[in-house]
């Protein structure tokens, strides 16, 4: 007599094989190429030292070469770290899963399971580089809006990162034949130069900089203080006149620094769509010292994004992103350009999404008067409660003058009422074919288009006010980019109408048509 085993016999069976094949699985090292990178790394902590001592005669004490000191130390513990990174980490990957377990005195244990990696991407600095190593980074979907850090490898050789992308992208080889960089979509223009290096950020720049050299020079006994001070007098030139020259000088250095971060970033840029035999993906390629490569799968593909901040909106500039599935919208994976000129954003756009549409040309509708309302309301109030608390602070303390509330007034009135005009010309709407376009945004005037089969829900909501100024705002939930895209303050039926038209068949369950009026 025989017994045959049933189907849940035969599955918990399979289940066992299966584990029992990943459990042999071996764990793999990082390239041991990385150990040598550290000590190189390590040694050339060391040189500003050297040369201080040796070369400019520093005495080799703490007080005079502390600059440099932490330098070393800092090479020093970051080599030291990544030669015990080295030693306690392992990796593998498994039919199911990409495993990796690191820490020294606190063991950590990471899996990403394989059907929810979207995309893996590599990156090199320059030494990496020379080394023939990547940094690989996993990405999944989970990470898009949790802010969550892809599972990264860091270091692996060139060879070992683009196995790992064909065997878990299913990417495969580019055909033979198939041009290096596919069918190109957009260049680097050197002379967008112009558009990365005009903005705040460029003083932040110069003061990093300026103050590093500054204490370096000190500890190698170059003195640049007493010079920059007779430069900057303001007991010469006046408080007036000293700030007047030293905005510029400082300005000019922050643009410098601006400028050398723009063409060693996006050297060599290209933004093309490859075909590889598990599809095609739309590729970035960028770097001079630092190379980055990233792949968008087409397949996850669910729309695109300009992004204008005011100062840029005046100038016709944009930043380009798409909206995807399984990229962080906490890093730059999302953008596909450089900033650049609206008009080449769109061009470029068009081709990526492949419509005929053309989404982001459609024409918008203008929303109702009722939204300026509220937003010169807000306005109003903003200013009022800020002049209302300066008037009273001039009053019961010393912290301000007594005729600071109408200065305040004059000042900020005038600069809220035309934020509150250009957000409210910022709005605007459209269902262009396949596409949902949503505009809005007061400092930031964000253009998205997002595919309708993209949407996994929609919710109209109203406040209080926008109840009584017949306004309502529709927000729009997807698995790609951001998570979720809005509609703001539109007439009531638009509203309606936007969401049900938006999102196919989601509201129908909802909706009562009405008919024909009997007489």
């Amino acid at each position: 007599m025989t017994a045959e085993a049933g189907p849940a016999d035969r599955t918990e069976g399979q289940d066992s094989a299966r584990e029992k094949a990943q459990a042999q699985r071996p764990w793999l090292r990082l390239d041991k190429r990385l150990i040598a990178v550290d000590l190189v790394q390590l040694v050339a902590a060391q040189l500003p030292t050297l040369v201080a001592v040796a070369v400019f005669d520093v005495p080799p004490t703490l007080e005079s070469l502390w600059p440099v000191v932490i330098i070393a130390g800092i090479g020093v513990a970051t080599s030291v770290n990544n030669i015990v990174r080295w030693i306690k980490t392992r990796y593998r990957v498994t039919e199911e899963y990409v495993e990796r377990r690191t820490g020294l005195f606190v063991r950590r244990y990471r899996s990403v399971r394989r059907d929810r990696i979207r995309s893996v991407d590599s990156q090199a600095n320059l030494r990496m580089r020379v080394a023939g190593l990547r940094v690989v980074y996993f990405g999944a979907g989970q990470q898009n809006t949790a802010g969550e850090q892809a599972l990264s490898l860091n270091a692996v050789s060139k060879k070992t990162a683009q196995r790992l992308r064909r065997e878990l992208t299913g990417a495969g080889e580019e055909p033979a034949g198939t041009e290096p960089d596919g069918d190109v979509f957009a260049r680097v223009r050197y002379r967008w130069v112009v558009y990365n290096i005009f903005n705040v950020w460029a003083y932040a720049a110069a003061v990093g900089l300026l103050v590093s050299a500054f204490v370096l020079a000190t500890t190698f006994g170059i003195d640049l203080w007493g010079p920059a001070a007779r430069v900057f007098d303001p007991d010469v030139l006046g408080w007036g006149g000293a700030v007047a020259l030293a905005l510029p000088a400082v300005g000019a250095v922050g643009v410098g620094s601006l400028a050398v971060s723009f063409f060693t970033g996006y050297w060599k840029f290209t933004l093309s769509r490859v075909t590889t035999d598990g599809g095609t993906v739309l590729r970035t390629r960028q770097g001079l010292l630092r190379t980055r490569e990233v792949n968008r799968d087409d397949a996850r593909l669910r729309g695109a994004k300009l992004t204008e901040p005011l100062l840029w909106r005046w100038m016709g500039l944009t930043e380009t992103s798409v909206i995807t599935t399984g990229l962080s919208v906490w890093s730059d994976a999302p953008v596909i350009l450089p900033r650049g000129p609206r008009s080449v954003a769109r061009q470029v756009v068009d081709r990526v999404l492949g419509e005929e549409e053309r989404p982001l040309d459609a024409g918008l509708a203008r929303h109702p008067a009722g939204a300026l309302r509220r937003r010169l309301l807000w306005a109003s109030l903003f200013t009022g409660t800020v002049v209302a608390g300066t008037a009273w602070s001039g009053a019961m303390t010393d912290a301000v003058g007594p005729d600071a509330w109408w200065i305040t007034a004059v000042v900020l009135g005038p600069v809220a009422l035309l934020l509150a005009l250009a957000a409210y010309r910022a709005l605007g709407h459209a269902v262009a074919g396949a596409y949902l376009v949503m505009r809005s945004g007061m400092m930031s005037r964000g253009t998205a288009a997002l595919r309708r089969h993209a949407v996994s829900g929609v919710a109209v909501r109203q406040s209080l006010l926008q109840r009584r100024m017949g306004l309502a705002s529709v927000t729009v939930t997807t698995a790609a980019g951001e998570g979720a895209y809005e509609a703001l303050d539109m007439a009531v039926d638009d509203a309606l109408s936007f969401a049900a038209d938006g999102p196919p068949g989601i509201l129908e369950p909802f909706l009562v048509r009405e008919g024909p009026r009997n007489r």
